[in-house]
């Protein structure tokens, strides 16, 4: 049927499987509810009452999955899964952190409804033999029923009853399969405004990619056309200059503004290669493992570099973005420490987990950092947020000095 315009007569098998198979699994659903409501008000005025509706509810959003497995397979309808439950530390945090988990308030009330339209569906699945013995209820009352049967009302009434439900069975099962679809997309899915961020957080990504990809172009582009370029012409007044040394008379005017000329393309040289490793750090080719003590070995203090769990080789990489990102704030910071900390020993750390990376610099410098508009470092943490990174200080008077950049791996 696909490609097709659909009228309300025409109902997929997979439609029909899905209002059988779905029955029992909206029944457990809605015991399930049932149950867990039962107990969430019966033990509301004790103090075990917060913990086992906090518990109802994590399971609640754990049955969401098979309904939408079952949703996907038979009603064509994908509905995507909204993202994990937030976890913090600490058994009361968590327990907040379930009690007002929106995904799992929806999911619940998706389970309570779901138990009704299941029935529904079901019966209207059990339509056409209902219709076939209401068509053909004077056979079966004279079978019933042996010997002379006066003819009544219902015996025409029957039949036309029959008739006219088997002529609606399939919009009904229609009606019950779009139902169920647009319950699930409603309350199995991800919130509106989670559903917007994580739009957002595609475009970013999307943008973000797009971007990484357009610098490299451009330090390409510069690093082996215009760069190149410079180059030669350098080469070929050094010729020049050579070719007028050798000569018997050289006019001094032309001395000095052939001097002037390779000194400018010698310092045009100079700032184009320092543009193009600020588009892209030359030594994130390697990965941060190779770069990151590339960067501490050039401080004007020394630092000990001490990485811990850093994937190396992709795909276990952290996303390009991400890499320049950390790559800056390690820079930044190391270039602070050299400036105006004072300091004579640093530490640069870098951890990594299944889904974040975390840079901590210490310095036993003078302290006084901070993130206040107009200080280097509120650039730096802004820089973070673009990337859902976060930037944590400690510097108090007369330090030491601990910043701590963290980063999601992918974005």
């Amino acid at each position: 049927m696909s490609g097709q315009a659909r009228t309300w007569w025409t109902v997929r098998p997979r439609e029909v499987g899905f209002l059988v198979l779905g029955l029992p699994v909206a029944v457990l659903g809605g015991a399930y509810t049932l149950a867990a409501l039962y107990a969430g008000v019966l033990l509301s005025l004790t103090v075990v009452g917060l913990p086992v509706t906090a518990l109802a509810l994590a399971g609640a959003r754990q049955l969401g999955t098979p309904h939408r497995w079952l949703t996907a397979r038979l009603l064509d309808e994908a509905v995507p899964a909204p993202g994990p439950a937030a976890r913090p530390d600490g058994l009361v945090a968590r327990i907040g952190a379930a009690l007002t988990d929106t995904v799992a308030w929806r999911t619940l009330g998706y389970l309570l409804l779901r138990l009704p339209l299941g029935v529904l569906g079901f019966a209207a699945v059990l339509l056409p033999p209902a219709c076939g013995w209401l068509i053909g209820f004077p056979l079966w009352l004279r079978l019933l029923e042996p010997g002379p049967h006066p003819a009544t009302a219902l015996d025409a009434a029957a039949p036309l009853l029959g008739l006219a439900l088997l002529a609606l069975t399939p919009p009904l099962l229609r009606l019950a399969a779009d139902a169920n679809r647009r319950l699930a997309r409603h309350l199995l899915g991800p919130a509106r405004t989670q559903q917007r961020v994580h739009d957002l957080e595609a475009a970013r990504h999307t943008l973000l990619t797009a971007a990484e990809t357009r610098l490299r172009r451009l330090e390409r582009d510069l690093h082996d056309g215009t760069q190149a370029r410079l180059v030669a012409l350098a080469i070929t007044l050094s010729l020049a200059d050579d070719t007028l040394a050798d000569g018997t008379r050289t006019d001094p005017r032309l001395r000095t503004l052939l001097d002037r000329a390779r000194t400018q393309t010698d310092d045009t040289i100079a700032e184009l290669r320092a543009l193009t490793q600020g588009l892209r750090p030359t030594g994130l080719d390697g990965g941060l493992t190779e770069a990151l003590p590339a960067l501490a070995a050039g401080c004007a203090v020394p630092v000990a570099v001490r990485l811990e769990g850093l994937p190396g080789e992709p795909p276990a990489r952290p996303d390009e973005a991400v890499e320049r990102t950390l790559w800056y704030c390690a820079a930044e910071l190391l270039t602070n420490i050299s400036k105006h900390s004072a300091a004579t020993a640093a530490r640069l750390t870098v951890t990594t987990t299944a889904t974040r990376i975390r840079l901590t610099v210490h310095d036993d410098g003078h302290g006084g950092a901070s993130t206040a508009p107009g200080h280097g470092l509120h650039g730096l943490a802004e820089r973070l947020a673009a990337v859902d990174g976060t930037l944590r200080i400690s510097s108090p008077p007369g330090g030491p000095t601990d910043v701590t950049a963290e980063l999601p791996l992918r974005l």
